[in-house]
C-alpha cells in the first residue's frame, strides 16, 4: 500500500519542501508554499512516468540529426494562426489562459469544429457535459459533423482515449479539472496540475498529437498552478481585454515556434469570435469633434505594427497626494515621465490629478509610448486638441533625450497606410528616403518635441 504524506509545493517554481515556510527556499518568493499530498513507496507512480511507446531515447550528435520542416495545421482563424506563428505545430503543447467568460472555450470550439472537416480531433471537457458542448457548437453555427467529444477528468482515461482515437489535435478544458489517480491530492492542486501537464507533454511528444490546454487564472491574472506549468509547454497564450467590451486580444507570452508578444484581435459576436484583419483602423476610430488629451501612437506587437489611441486627463487636485492612474501602461513609467517633464521642460504637474488610458483595452509594455503619453498630457493640460492626422512614437531618456525604438520604419509605413499625414519620431528613426505620403518630423530632445508639438496643436 502506498502511504500519503504532507508536503508543500511552491506555486511559483514548483519546488517541494517537507514543511511550510514563509519564503520558498528555491526561488525566494514569499507566501507561495501550498499544502499537498505526495505518494511514496508505491509503484504506480513510477509506472505512469514510463514512456507509453516502450522505446528509449538515444544520445545523438547534433550534426547527425535530420532536420524536418515544421508541419502546421491551420486553425481556420487567421488571427489565431498569426499568434501561433503560422498555425498549430504537430506534437506541440499550447496553454491558453484568460479571465472567465473572455472566450477561451469559444475560440477552441470554433477552431476544432473547423479542423474536424479535414482532421481527426478530440475535445476533452472536464467542466461541461457533451450536451452542453453540442449546444455551444450549435449556437456558434460551427461545422461539427466530425467533432469528437469526451467528458472525462481522469488523466489515465484521457490518455487511453487519445491512443484509441488517434486524433491530430486534442483540447483539454481545463487542466485544473483533470487528475491523475497516482496522486491522492484533489484536482487543481499544485501536484496534480504539474503531474497532469507532464503527462500531456509526454503524450504530445511521443505520439505527435497537438495538445491545446485551457488554464484558469488567479485573481492577479496569472495561470493557476505552479509556475513550472508555463515552462513545460511550448506556447503560452493569454486572452486580454475587458469581458464587457466587444473586442478580445490574444497575446503570445511564450512561443517556441513563433514570435513572442504577437497579438491576434477578435470581435465577440452572437456567432462567436470573428477575426479583425485591420485592428489599427479599429483602435484609431475617433468620431465627432477632437478633444484635448488624445493622440495616436504607433506601437509594435510582435511582428505587427499597430496604431492605438492614448488618452490623458490632467485636472487640478484637491488632495494632498494627487492621484496617478494608468490603464494599459506602466504606472511607474508615468511617474518617471512626470519627473522628466518637471526637470527638463519646466512643466510642473505635481499638484494635478493625472489619468492615462489606452483606448480599446490594449496593454502597452514598450517604452515607445513615452512621447505619446507626454503629448497627451500636454494637450490635456493646455486644453488644446492635437491635429487629427498626427501620429507619435519614441522613448524619452532621463536626461530629456529622445531615444530610437526598434522597427521605426514599419511604424511609419503603417501610419501612412492608414492615411495619417504627420508623424513625430526620434531622430535616429528618421527614414533614409523622404516619403510623399507622410511628413516625418524628427526630434532629438524633449525641447525639440515641444516645439514640433506646438505647431500640431489646434487653437
Amino acid at each position: 500500500m502506498a502511504r500519503a504524506k504532507i508536503v508543500f509545493f511552491c506555486s511559483e517554481c514548483g519546488n517541494e519542501t517537507p514543511r511550510w515556510a514563509g519564503q520558498c527556499p528555491a526561488c525566494k518568493a514569499w507566501n507561495t508554499l501550498v499544502e499537498s499530498k505526495a505518494v511514496t513507496g508505491g509503484a504506480g507512480k513510477a509506472r505512469s512516468r514510463q514512456s507509453w511507446t516502450g522505446s528509449q531515447s538515444e544520445v545523438q550528435n547534433v550534426a547527425d540529426i535530420t532536420l524536418q520542416r515544421v508541419q502546421r495545421l491551420s486553425s481556420g482563424s487567421s488571427e489565431f494562426d498569426r499568434v501561433l506563428g503560422g498555425g498549430l505545430v504537430k506534437g506541440s503543447v499550447v496553454l491558453i489562459g484568460g479571465d472567465p467568460g473572455i472566450g477561451k472555450s469559444t475560440l477552441l470550439t470554433q477552431s476544432l469544429a473547423t479542423l474536424s472537416e479535414r482532421e481527426a480531433v478530440l475535445y476533452v471537457t472536464g467542466e461541461e457535459s457533451p450536451q452542453q458542448v453540442a449546444m455551444h457548437v450549435q449556437r456558434l453555427g460551427a461545422p461539427a459533423g466530425a467533432l469528437r467529444v469526451l467528458a472525462e477528468t481522469s488523466m489515465q482515461s484521457i490518455v487511453r482515449a487519445v491512443q484509441q482515437e488517434k486524433p491530430s489535435v486534442v483540447v483539454v478544458d481545463s487542466i485544473q479539472t483533470v487528475f491523475s489517480s497516482d496522486l491522492p491530492s484533489a484536482p487543481g492542486s499544485v501536484s496534480q496540475v504539474r503531474e497532469c501537464a507532464a503527462m500531456l507533454v509526454r503524450l504530445a511528444k511521443e505520439s505527435g498529437v497537438t495538445v491545446l490546454v485551457v488554464g484558469h487564472v488567479t485573481r492577479e491574472g496569472s495561470i493557476a498552478g505552479p509556475r513550472v506549468l508555463e515552462h513545460m509547454v511550448d506556447t503560452v497564450l493569454y486572452f486580454e481585454g475587458d469581458s464587457a467590451s466587444r473586442y478580445r486580444l490574444l497575446r503570445a507570452m511564450k512561443n517556441r515556434f513563433g514570435a513572442v508578444n504577437e497579438i491576434g484581435v477578435f470581435a465577440m459576436t452572437d456567432r462567436g469570435l470573428r477575426d479583425v484583419p485591420n485592428p489599427s483602423a479599429m483602435f484609431t476610430a475617433r468620431e465627432g469633434d477632437l478633444t484635448s488629451g488624445s493622440v495616436i501612437m504607433a506601437t509594435q506587437e510582435g511582428t505587427r505594427p499597430l496604431l492605438v489611441e492614448i488618452q490623458a486627463l490632467v485636472d487640478s487636485s484637491s488632495l494632498a497626494n494627487p492621484r496617478r492612474l494608468s490603464v494599459g501602461l506602466d504606472q511607474n513609467r508615468l511617474a518617471m515621465l512626470l519627473a522628466v517633464l518637471h526637470r527638463h521642460a519646466d512643466l510642473f504637474l505635481q499638484d494635478q490629478d493625472i489619468f492615462v488610458n489606452v483606448a480599446g483595452g490594449v496593454r502597452i509594455s514598450e517604452t515607445a509610448s513615452d512621447l505619446a503619453v507626454v503629448a497627451a498630457l500636454i494637450s490635456s493640460f493646455r486644453d488644446r486638441p492635437l491635429a487629427k492626422d498626427l501620429v507619435v512614437f519614441g522613448e524619452i531618456g532621463l536626461g530629456g533625450e529622445i531615444r530610437p525604438v526598434q522597427r521605426g520604419e514599419e511604424r511609419i509605413l503603417e501610419a501612412a497606410k492608414l492615411g495619417f499625414s504627420k508623424i513625430i519620431v526620434p531622430a535616429a528613426n528618421r527614414p533614409k528616403k523622404n516619403s510623399a505620403a507622410i511628413e516625418v518630423i524628427a526630434v532629438s530632445h524633449i525641447h525639440d518635441f515641444f516645439d514640433s508639438l506646438q505647431s500640431c496643436m489646434q487653437s
